[in-house]
């Protein structure tokens, strides 16, 4: 039964049919099998070209790579950023790859920042320089290794010195195959009444197929009834550099020994239900490979999966696949080892079948869905674990330099009615059209940004056009703000949420206590009057919050204000209520669950301007910073994607641009209240995490538009461009650079 498994966007690199090789083959066969064995997912190809024509590939394959051109792989990593791919499934073997030792491919993933996992269809015993020097950059550009024998993965250890952990041995996988009597498939190509001794694959002189036909005289003199069938064009490699002198040698070598009668060549490329008639017809299948650090083998899997008798040459993956008695192992180049081999079970016919039936038990769990369900498993892991990869790089990270403003991106999503909550990317996206909560926050931002670079007669124009939308968004019948509005300006709603309502009281007293604009003021001032009443009767800790740093900022300008003052201290108190219900030694926090926008809760003590309250939003904060602090000292803030139910696990993602902002101006606020410039370096902290001293060690702010991108997931980044998560950037770098100082993060 096939479990379920969320959508997953793969894509799969490597040669691919109808290119004649085997690692295309099986990049092919992975693909496919990923795909039937999870329906939701979609499984894309990227194919490498070793000719300029390139092949007529099946519409799996979405993008071609030029393998000795450079700018290919930076096209093809560009195009699976573009296309939202979420892992990448690399088969990797030297020589199929451009560059010195496969180089190019090393530029490619370089580009792609995606979590990667390679298959390694070879692994050196000893390479040289140019080997170890790629692998080296393989492993730390990829977060897991795949290898198809235990061999290949001591190597890895051993010879690489890959983490252990890194690395998940799975094998080839196999066809389905059932177990049944061979003489059912022999009158398909006329071995009624036969012996079929096999061997298939792409011919090249590594296979060693003339070690069989030097063995044929010495079997058919005990069994006559022996043919050996030769299945497979000549390697294209081969064939370019000498055509078919190989294969005509084998032919020559037949005639030599008198063996014509017995030896078959089917010299093409044999599809796969093909396929299947010649192995279920086979009785014995042998690889005489003269490659003993060949770490895999498909022909042999296949064979293996269909309970074949097989006799091998002890290369690394038939020592392993072959062991208790699956197999015959004889030595390298003994044409008698395998002429005795196949006598004895051709004479032992129980021992043979006891053999085969080893093997194709063994066999189902190699099966392509069951290969399938392991790789979709590393698959996951690489999403998961692709932050623990930059762990020591953020620790001994140097600080990052603040960019300079850019407001383009601000800009580019306002228009004269307002700022638009959402963007596709960098575009705004009208279909969601505009909120309060937004347009509160752009012109906070707007009031901030003048305060403190003076008078900017375009981000005047914004703040006007702000300002007019959280009017029009004011209800003067019931006295609170609507939130949504479409593009088309209607309102979706008779009033908006808590947290709405308290955000535009929060920009209204901004502006009320910094703002030199006298017509702002007495607009603001409206507001604020008008809309402070009904907060009383709110039940959000989080509008609570708000509205304190509203009433903060109101009375900067208003200190003398007795019914604020009071309205301040009915909030204080509340939230005070709050913390002493639901805190404990463990967990020094307001609620039992810690949700979004959390260091809000304790900024709003901070600045309460009572000694009580105050500590307990310090105490607060710490804690909170200390549990959103990751392995590499990085700020990780607290995932939306379930958040943090008290005694159960926090989550880790999606991470959002709000959370570094509100502990941002939390930890500006703790300064301001104490003096002790470590909360300089925490807001310093929290403000590296928009540039890239993150999970995953990548930037959500974007330097060329001014925008931020949405979230940082568990292994890639939202790259739409909203007005939140700009925002938030902006109203961070606004305050993180009004400090008189500024020391690096240790």
């Amino acid at each position: 039964m096939r479990t379920s498994h969320p959508t997953r966007h793969i894509a799969f690199i490597g040669s691919y049919i109808p290119r004649l090789c085997g690692l295309a083959t099986f990049t092919a066969d992975i693909c496919e099998a990923v795909a039937m064995e999870f329906p939701g997912s979609s499984c894309i190809a990227g194919a490498m070209n070793d000719r300029p024509e390139g092949y007529d590939y099946p519409s799996r394959v979405r993008f071609e790579i030029d393998q000795e051109d450079p700018d290919s792989y930076r096209r093809a990593a560009d195009f699976l950023q573009i296309n939202n791919v979420e892992v990448v499934s690399v088969q990797h073997e030297f020589g199929i790859y451009g560059g010195a030792a496969g180089a190019y491919l090393l530029e490619f993933l370089e580009r792609l920042r995606k979590p990667v996992v390679i298959t390694l269809h070879t692994v050196l015993q000893s390479p040289n320089a140019e080997q170890l020097k790629v692998m080296g950059r393989l492993d730390e550009l990829s977060e897991r290794f795949i290898v198809m024998a235990e061999r290949g993965r001591q190597l890895l250890i051993e010879v690489y010195k890959i983490d252990a952990a890194k690395i998940d041995l799975i094998p080839h996988g196999v066809i389905d195959m059932p177990f049944v009597d061979s003489n059912f498939y022999k009158d398909i190509f006329d071995a009624e009444g036969k012996t079929v001794l096999l061997t298939f694959g792409l011919l090249s002189p590594n296979k060693g197929i003339e070690t069989v036909i030097k063995a044929l005289p010495a079997i058919i003199q005990n069994h006559p009834d022996v043919v050996y069938l030769v299945v497979g064009a000549t390697h294209p490699h081969l064939i370019a550099a000498e055509g078919e002198a190989y294969r005509e040698g084998l032919e020559k070598l037949v005639r030599a020994l008198g063996v014509e009668k017995q030896v078959a060549f089917h010299n093409r490329f044999v599809p796969m239900e093909e396929l299947k008639e010649f192995i279920g017809g086979s009785d014995i299948y042998i690889t005489p490979y003269r490659n003993e650090e060949q770490i895999t083998s498909g022909t042999l899997a296949y064979t293996f999966g269909a309970g074949k008798a097989i006799i091998s040459t002890p290369y690394w993956h038939a020592r392993e696949l072959l062991a208790d008695e699956r197999g015959i192992l004889v030595p390298f180049d003994d044409a008698a080892a395998i002429a005795a081999a196949v006598n004895d079970l051709l004479e032992h016919p129980t021992r043979m079948t006891a053999m085969r039936k080893k093997a194709w038990k063994a066999g189902r769990e190699m099966t392509w869905p069951e290969v399938a369900r392991r790789y979709m498993e590393s698959f996951d892991q690489a999403r998961a674990g692709l932050s623990l990869t930059h762990a020591t790089a953020i620790e001994t990270a140097e600080a990052y330099p603040i960019p300079e403003p850019n407001h383009d991106h601000l800009f580019r999503m306002s228009d004269h009615t307002g700022i638009f909550q959402h963007a596709i990317y960098n575009v705004p996206n009208y279909h969601e059209a505009y909120c309060t909560d937004d347009n509160a926050r752009a012109f906070i931002y707007t009031i901030l940004h003048q305060e403190q670079h003076g008078l900017d007669r375009r981000i005047d124009r914004l703040a006007s056009s702000y300002l007019a939308f959280l009017w029009y968004a004011f209800d003067a019948n019931t006295c609170r703000f609507r939130n949504f509005m479409s593009h088309d300006r209607k309102w979706l709603e008779s009033k908006g949420s808590e947290d709405s309502h308290a955000r535009a009281l929060w920009a209204a007293g901004t502006a009320l206590g910094r703002s030199p604009n006298e017509g702002f003021r007495n607009l603001c001032a409206l507001l604020f009057q008008r809309g402070l009443g009904p907060v009383k009767r709110f039940s959000s800790p989080r509008a609570w919050a708000f509205t304190l740093i509203a009433i903060h900022e109101y009375l900067r300008a208003f200190s003398g204000d007795r019914v604020v003052a009071k309205t301040r201290d009915l909030l204080v108190a509340r939230l005070m209520g709050l913390y002493q219900a639901n805190s404990a030694p463990d967990w020094l926090w307001f609620e039992r669950i810690a949700t979004y926008d959390n260091a809000k809760l304790s900024h709003a003590l901070i600045i309460s301007g009572q000694a009580n309250a105050i500590e307990t939003g310090l105490v607060s904060l710490r804690w909170l910073l200390a549990e959103q602090t990751g392995d590499g000292g990085q700020f990780s803030p607290i995932g939306c994607h379930g958040f943090w139910p008290h005694g159960e696990e926090k989550a880790r993602f999606d991470q959002q641009p709000v959370e570094a902002q509100a502990s941002i101006s939390a930890c500006m606020a703790a300064y301001e209240v104490t003096g002790d410039a470590d909360w300089i370096l925490q807001a310093r902290r929290c403000f590296e995490w928009f540039l890239g001293r993150n999970d995953l060690g990548l930037p959500l702010y974007d330097e060329t538009t001014g925008g931020c991108r949405d979230a940082l997931l568990r292994d890639h980044i939202n790259q739409n461009q909203g007005a939140e998560s700009t925002l938030a950037f902006h109203l961070s770098r606004v305050e993180i650079t009004r400090s008189p100082a500024l020391p690096s993060p240790s």
